[in-house]
């Protein structure tokens, strides 16, 4: 156990040893190990948007076993994804990487007129049989749906705590009075950091945000106080505000596949804002296995503070 893993573990006071042992797991796995930074692998795109839209620019991926091996051979703190494809290499790589169980999922064959919402899709008992460290799930704050699934996560997630297991929460800005702009609007971003942390998520799951305020009483506070959102460091900084203070573990999703400096930018305006790290899919599993390892090994080393 390293101190600063030591420090980060403090903060989450009134836990159980069950889920701080967990925490520690993914935090003192892979080639971060110890450091406080994480990167996770997330596969759970083939249930978002459909099969070839994820895995044919890269047909090995359409086999859960590959993002396993992935994972590990790349020497990430964890794999995350749906039931099915936990289940499909549970037992060949037990032991050797953390798991996060994707509880809840949407996909795109739901009509767009329909509210943004998901459907409970694994258990709390699904995690603890396939030896998982956390559950995962999805919110969208500013969804008419979001009072139900607020209600669905606190459910889950102290049923999770109860029996040893953490909680990662995707908080995703999303709703019918939310245009793309406001999705990842600062002000939007750093309010899913506050909700997800309040929930009691013991790892927080944004996007990256844009210098855009959507709402308009927030962005009189904003521009009343000063507050520095000018790059993306000082956006990152902003939302560990946010997250009760720094006190959660916050990691940064990757989105949509793009080139590989744009991926080392975002990495290290993470890095340099406080954050704890990136969760990486599509820009890692759409590439060839080694071009895919090349990029996971400089975006360690960019926080190692190497790169």
């Amino acid at each position: 156990m390293t101190k600063i893993v030591s420090d980060i573990l403090s903060k989450y006071e009134g836990e159980n040893p069950g889920v701080k042992a967990n925490l520690a797991r993914m935090l003192n796995q892979g080639a971060l190990g110890g450091t406080g930074k994480m990167v996770i692998l997330p596969v759970d795109q083939g249930f978002e948007h459909g099969p070839a839209r994820s895995f044919a620019a890269n047909p090995a991926a359409y086999d859960p076993q590959y993002h396993y091996k992935l994972a590990i051979d790349a020497g990430m703190n964890a794999y995350a994804a749906p039931l099915g494809m936990i289940e499909a290499g549970a037992d060949t790589f037990a032991g050797q990487i953390p798991t996060i169980l994707k509880a809840n999922s949407a996909n795109s064959l739901i009509p767009n007129c329909a509210p943004n919402d998901q459907a409970i899709t694994a258990s709390v008992d699904d995690a603890l049989r396939l030896g998982c460290s956390a559950i995962g799930f999805t919110i969208y704050p500013g969804s008419s749906q979001a009072l139900s699934m607020f209600d669905q996560i606190r459910a889950m997630r102290n049923e999770a705590a109860a029996k040893g297991i953490a909680t990662v929460i995707w908080s995703y800005p999303r709703g019918e009075d939310l245009d793309k702009n406001g999705e990842t609007a600062i002000d939007v971003a750093a309010y899913a950091a506050q909700v997800a942390g309040l929930l009691g998520a013991h790892i927080i799951k944004i996007k990256l945000s844009t210098d855009h305020l959507s709402l308009p009483e927030a962005k009189k506070v904003y521009e009343a106080e000063n507050i520095d959102i000018s790059t993306q460091a000082k956006r990152v900084s902003h939302c560990m505000d946010a997250s009760l203070g720094g006190r959660r573990i916050v990691v940064f999703s990757g989105g949509a596949k793009k080139g590989a400096d744009s991926v080392y930018d975002d990495a290290r305006a993470i890095r340099d804002g406080g954050g704890n790290g990136s969760i990486i899919g599509r820009n890692s599993f759409q590439r060839k296995r080694e071009d895919a390892l090349d990029m996971l090994g400089k975006i360690v080393d960019i926080y190692k503070g190497d790169a």
